[in-house]
């Protein structure tokens, strides 16, 4: 027995919204009778675009149609109808224009984070990885005023319009001295100034919200098949890459920042749909942000089909109470290192003998040895794949069969050399529901490809 009687239709078939037109529209259905409820009641599954969602709960339709069969007409006019809910306008988002972003790719030979990567760690970068690194992610530079010599780190969504520039100064050690956002700095210089704000910036400093989108996000697209790591700070990105390769390479992370311990909300990480995520929180005392950030992506896994977040507990479990309490993240760690052992070989990301060793001498640990349910991804690479047709139904009911009938334990099984399942049943599971839900979906091929991997390990 159903515990509403008008659920959402779990078919695939989809309506033209009314709001939005896109036929995306999800409607309502008697659960009593297997009739759609009026037209305008439903949900469009443009989540972030369009919003519309009417629930016959909230506005008085369940209720009027139960006291109708109750016999209650009295309660109601002869002329009644369900009247459709007014949804909130979506709010309209203000960006920095492209010709501000653009003044600050320069004057490099004055900023002081990335002559520390050439010249003061400890084992500086080359000028080409460097430069590469700058054009990746769009870094600038500060060129007058009280933060000269700043970095520049631009939140770039994935439509390439620019969200929010943060500013921040660093010493000779690539720490933090002073940070600021650009749009703050020229409001306020033209403020001192008794000069008018542009438009852009009087719109722009209305909003609630400003880094309302990953960093590196804009990358994305351009690199649809990479893995995703996922930091906390720009810098950490930034080191990510240099250590560990650029995503040029499709079996490289593509590494991202959420800005900050509060910024690893839904909003800001559906853009991954679809994805394997690798997540390394900051350390915190007590673990906090690592319990946290575990915590809201079980909810998260639940809403965004086909997506896997990964955690590594390395540094929780062998950091000293010293560093959590300062909140050392995995750059700390990373840049006392030589960078070419972790690229000789563009291997896939494991933390090195000396990175575990400089938190503790505690045995080599792979990095994602924490509760990986699916996939623990090991030091080599090698790539399954199989020339697929379009569409992939018979490919899924043949496996289906196939491991329909037969059992199945817990026992890890070694897939290839890049990839270790912990719990074979999970794996089939969920790899089965995501390449159902996403047939012919070439970026969900992966997914398939491993079906068919285990089958023949299994066959």
């Amino acid at each position: 027995m159903n515990e509403y009687r008008y659920i959402l239709d779990k078919s695939n078939k989809k309506h033209h919204c009314p709001d939005c037109n896109r036929k995306t529209f999800v409607c309502y259905i008697d659960t009593e009778t297997g009739d759609y409820l009026p037209e305008q009641y439903g949900r469009c599954d443009r989540e972030s675009k369009c919003l519309y969602h009417l629930n016959p709960y909230k506005n008085g339709y369940a209720k009027a149609i139960w006291e109708q069969e109750q016999g209650n007409r009295s309660k109601i006019p002869n002329n009644w109808k369900p009247q459709r809910k007014k949804t909130q306008p979506t709010p309209t988002l203000a960006f920095l224009p492209v010709e501000v972003l653009k003044q600050t790719l320069s004057n490099y030979e004055t900023n002081n984070f990335i002559q520390n990567l050439l010249q003061n760690v400890s084992y500086p970068f080359e000028v080409a990885d460097v430069e590469q690194v700058i054009s990746l992610y769009r870094l600038g530079s500060v060129s007058n005023g009280y933060l000269t010599g700043a970095v520049t780190f631009p939140f770039i969504d994935i439509d390439n319009n620019v969200r929010a520039i943060q500013v921040k100064q660093f010493d000779e050690t690539n720490h933090t001295t002073a940070t600021n956002f650009l749009h703050s700095i020229i409001e306020k210089h033209l403020s001192r100034n008794n000069k008018p704000l542009p438009e852009w910036l009087k719109a722009y400093t209305k909003q609630d919200k400003r880094i309302t989108c990953l960093f590196g996000e804009h990358l994305l697209s351009k690199y649809p098949n990479n893995p995703v790591a996922l930091v906390e700070a720009p810098k950490t990105a930034v080191y990510g890459t240099l250590y560990f390769g650029f995503p040029e390479q499709p079996k490289n992370l593509l590494w991202l920042a959420v800005y900050n311990k509060s910024s690893f909300s839904f909003d800001k990480l559906k853009v991954l749909k679809g994805r394997f995520v690798y997540v390394f929180p900051d350390l915190s005392k007590d673990g906090n942000t690592f319990k946290e950030w575990e915590t809201k992506t079980k909810e998260y896994e639940s809403r965004l089909n086909g997506t896997q977040f990964i955690f590594s507990d390395l540094l929780e479990q062998l950091a000293p109470e010293r560093d959590k309490n300062e909140g050392n993240d995995l750059a700390d760690y990373l840049i006392k290192q030589d960078w070419q052992l972790f690229r000789k070989q563009q291997p896939q990301p494991e933390l090195k003998k000396s990175v575990a060793s400089e938190v503790s001498e505690a045995p080599k640990t792979n990095i994602f040895s924490h509760v990986a349910p699916l996939v623990v991804p090991l030091p080599k690479v090698e790539v399954f794949e199989i020339e697929q047709p379009e569409n992939w139904y018979n490919e899924i009911e043949v496996l289906e069969d196939f491991f329909k009938e037969l059992a199945t334990e817990k026992q890890p099984i070694q897939l290839n050399a890049s990839s270790k399942i912990i719990d074979v049943p999970i794996f089939i599971k969920k790899h089965l529901e995501t390449v159902k839900a996403n047939n012919s979906n070439k970026r969900f091929l992966p997914y398939l490809n491993r079906l068919q991997e285990l089958k023949k390990i299994m066959n």
